[in-house]
């Protein structure tokens, strides 16, 4: 089926299930342990051998000698692989990623070689064993300030030009003109990436820990040569990912090879410090906004220059998109450049774009506010627009609440009583202030299919290869197939995450839930036709709920009609072009106070409120959750998250969870999400929208503008650390 003109009545408007906050169906398993992850299968690979990857210890070079002799000797170990006897492999497909294929080194902890052994133990101690001489290159690139001059345009992101920005700006009663920099970030999820393959003749099973299945059985296959027929992935639960696990890395690769190698199974995890440099990080930015605007506040020119930095043939951190459907202006120009960094790739992480844009966007819209002494939740509103700036009233936003979700927030959170003078409101030795910053995510969709039966017990079986993050996924399939046959959600399984079942959106980019529920929606709409035929009854009068299907007066159980055989239909959603007609996207106000410690610079964030408009909400207490998960990244993006690079050796060097800084329970105090009453027909047949990464993009911008509130210091640098505060706190008053 192909949604291609707005939804119209439907289904999923009843309302009985979908919408309603039901418990995670996976939960149980979660929390009792039984739910497995890739690396803790172990009767489907009975005797596996466990493997350990060694990385480069230079960023940038290549191997002249490696010598594995020693380690080939040490106890329990069963084969070392090296570029000198791995099997060729292919590096041409888009999402393949050929493993040990040279003595060049393109970055730190790359895998330059594979220790496979009877433990994990004699593995990693076998792999300290190989002798390797490197040739360091003499020049290297790992600072994004030192080579942004040389930054270059990036083709998929060409420049946004509308009207003439430099005439605007120039003549304009009020100008902002300043630069924001952010630095590396790590996804920091709790599982590790890990794999575990078989072979069974020429077949391939690869257990592993990805969000996209359809993709790694492409990128598997393209590397390694095989047909994708002969390729089988699984990843029922994948223990966290924001964007790393779209990706194939060292593990699924050579796992896969050394499976072949030895004719048994193989496990490879990635250790946490090589998950740091091995695996991809959200690049460093550096951000030059210019604002022009009448007395009134309102925009008359806005430019937003983004550069950040990647390996050869790496994409850039777009961090100026936002910028084009945010806000109005009638001069605009928008542009990403792109420099070459030796460092780690940069990829995919947690909304990526917005999530480092908005940080400086939503804290340049504060300076504007304080300039022209305009309230800043009265600056927003005022340069609301309901269509795209850059194409005018004929593409208007398919919804857009942004207003509401500022003046809901304003109200709740009790936005009257901040005092716009900063570093006036004390509390004890506390400087305390209240922050606020709009949030803008993209809301994309992708093909999605699923595999939907009733059997004779009236149930309903939902398969796809949609994955579930930790996001919900299992329980909002449930609960659209539930509504759409008209069942209870304990009369609904929800298998996900096997190649064997239809290809599926995946998860990532917020597009997961609206993309795979469609799809859900799409297979029970093929199913409702095949049930109501089997039942002798006309499609379009029938009546599905409580278990029961009903027509003209005449009622049967599904469980009765799906008979000893049961009824099964394999359905599919394909998008057409409503996104050229219509904008789409998810807004969000966020709110935040914040109390900064008088004497140490130490901040405390002491309350976070997100207004959220996403469309229809599948599930209020998934998404919320989502959200809290959002807003607490967005803490930490705002006041401790950096991945610090060694410029000598061009890695990161903090790189554990003991160095490298994410919010902890104690940080996160009081957090509160409002969704507003949203239906987005435009989108797809279920009227949602992703929310997800909404949760994200503005938080750390509220935390900052709360910080300066609080103080009276503008930090442009981030993130907020109490180094950059200390020397320009004001000083403490005398005790009487």
């Amino acid at each position: 089926m192909e949604f291609s003109t707005p939804a119209g009545p439907n289904p999923i408007d009843t309302g009985r299930v979908v919408t309603k906050p039901v418990d995670r169906i996976d939960g149980p398993l979660k929390v009792s342990g039984r739910a497995t992850y890739a690396y803790e299968y172990h009767d489907e690979f009975p005797n596996a051998a466990y493997g350990f990857v060694l990385g480069s210890a230079i960023p940038k070079g290549y191997i002249e000698a490696i010598d594995a002799r020693e380690a080939e000797a040490m106890p329990g170990v069963l084969l070392v692989l090296t570029h000198n006897n791995t099997p060729k492999q292919n590096g041409s497909g888009q999402h393949n990623s050929p493993q040990l294929q040279g003595p060049g080194i393109k970055q730190a902890e790359q895998a330059i070689a594979l220790v496979v052994a009877e433990s994990f133990e004699q593995a990693r101690a076998a792999a300290r064993a190989i002798r390797v001489r490197y040739a360091r290159a003499k020049t290297g690139h790992y600072d994004l300030a030192a080579v942004k001059d040389a930054s270059r345009p990036v083709p998929k992101s060409p420049d946004s030009k509308v009207g003439e920005f430099d005439r605007a700006f120039a003549d304009a009663p009020v100008k902002l003109d300043v630069t924001y920099t952010t630095p590396d970030q790590s996804h920091a999820m709790m599982e590790p990436h890990a794999s575990v393959a078989r072979w069974d003749g020429d077949k391939l099973t690869v257990y592993t820990a990805n969000q996209m299945i359809h993709w790694a059985v492409d990128g598997i296959s393209g590397t390694l040569g095989i047909p994708a027929s002969k390729v089988r992935v699984q990843s029922a639960f994948v223990g966290g990912g924001f964007g790393s696990k779209l990706f194939l890395y060292a593990d699924p690769i050579l796992a896969a090879v050394a499976a072949k190698r030895l004719g048994r199974p193989v496990k490879v995890a990635l250790t946490r410090p090589q998950i740091f440099n091995h695996t991809n990080h959200r690049p460093a930015t550096i951000q030059h906004i210019r604002i022009g605007a009448a007395p009134d506040g309102k925009i008359v020119a806005i430019g937003h220059d983004a550069f950040s930095g990647n390996q050869e043939g790496g994409e850039a951190e777009e961090a100026a998109n936002q910028t084009k459907l945010l806000y109005g202006g009638e001069n605009r120009l928008i542009r990403t450049r792109l420099s070459e960094l030796n460092l780690p790739k940069g990829g995919a992480m947690r909304a990526p774009g917005e999530a480092v844009g908005l940080l400086a966007l939503e804290c340049a819209m504060d300076e504007l506010a304080e300039k022209t002494g305009i309230d800043p939740v009265e600056l927003r509103i005022r340069n609301d627009i309901q269509y795209d700036p850059a194409k005018g009233p004929d593409r208007p936003f398919s919804s857009r609440k942004l207003v509401e979700c500022m003046r809901v927030g304003a109200e709740r959170f009790g936005w009257n009583r901040r005092d716009p003078k900063p570093a006036s409101v004390r509390d004890g030795r506390w400087l305390v202030g209240m922050g606020v910053a709009s949030g803008i995510r993209d809301n994309l969709v992708m093909p999605s299919g699923a595999r939907v039966s009733v059997d004779r017990e009236g149930v309903l079986t939902i398969e796809t290869q949609m994955t579930d993050i930790g996001t919900g996924s299992y329980t909002i399939l449930g609960q659209v197939g539930a509504e759409m046959m008209g069942l209870p959600i304990e009369k609904v399984r929800v298998r996900l995450g096997d190649s064997d079942f239809p290809k599926s959106s995946g998860s990532g980019g917020s597009w997961g839930a609206n993309s795979a529920s469609a799809g859900v929606y799409a297979a029970c709409e093929g199913l409702r036709d095949e049930i109501a035929k089997k039942a002798g009854f006309n499609s379009r009068d029938v009546t599905f709920a409580d278990g029961h299907v009903s027509a003209a007066g005449r009622s049967r159980s599904l469980a009765e009609i799906a008979g000893q055989d049961g009824v099964a239909f394999t359905g599919e959603v394909k998008f057409g072009k409503l996104d050229d007609t219509y904008a789409q996207a998810s807004f969000a106000a966020h709110f935040c106070e914040v109390a900064v410690d008088w004497a140490t610079a130490e901040i405390r964030v002491r309350r976070l409120l997100s207004v959220c408009a996403a469309g229809r909400i599948i599930n209020p207490k998934t998404s919320r959750n989502q959200c809290f998960g959002g807003m607490t990244m967005g803490v930490g993006a705002a006041l401790m998250e950096e991945q610090v690079v060694d410029g000598r050796f061009g890695y990161f060097v903090n790189h554990d969870l003991a160095e490298y800084q994410v919010p902890v329970h104690a940080d996160i105090p009081d957090l509160d999400v409002v969704f507003l009453d949203e239906i987005d027909d435009k989108s797809s047949w279920i009227k949602a929208k992703g929310v997800g990464e909404l949760g994200i993009c503005g938080v750390g911008a509220a935390v900052a503008n709360a910080v300066y509130n609080a103080t009276g210091i503008r930090i442009r640098d981030y993130p907020l650390t109490l180094d950059k505060l200390l020397p320009g706190l004001p000083e403490m008053p005398r005790q009487s």
